[in-house]
């Protein structure tokens, strides 16, 4: 069992910035892949961003490519999301994710999720 518990949304100007993390408590956090995912109103969850449990690889949605970063301390237990050049439309509830599998880049695959936290960019 897995427990993930994000911190760091909140409501922020176009253009600002926001750091999300997840601590993760239960079995050990390094044998997971861990990522992010969000679900605005009305639409799928979709994926954000991922990064593996032994290389620190990492995958980027398009969407959000070059704007924001994917990072873990396993020594803290802990996955970042670096948010930069924040738009509107990544106004979104966003969830922490932990898998055993690998490449999990869709929901079906998730094997744990965190209760997610609200992201609102004003205009």
């Amino acid at each position: 069992q897995v427990q993930l518990v994000e911190s760091g949304g909140g409501l922020v100007q176009a253009g600002g910035s926001l750091r999300l993390s997840c601590a993760a408590s239960g079995r050990t956090f390094s044998s997971y892949d861990m990522g992010w995912f969000r679900q605005a109103p009305g639409k799928e969850r979709e994926f954000v961003a991922a990064i593996d449990r032994n290389f620190y690889n990492t995958r980027i949605a398009d969407s959000v490519k070059g704007r924001f970063t994917i990072s873990r301390d396993n020594a803290k237990n802990t996955v970042y999301l670096q948010m930069s050049s924040l738009k509107p439309e990544d106004t979104a509830v966003y969830y922490c994710a932990a898998t055993t599998r690998y490449y999990c880049t869709v929901s079906g695959c998730v094997s744990y999720w965190g209760q997610g936290t609200q992201v609102t960019v004003s205009s």
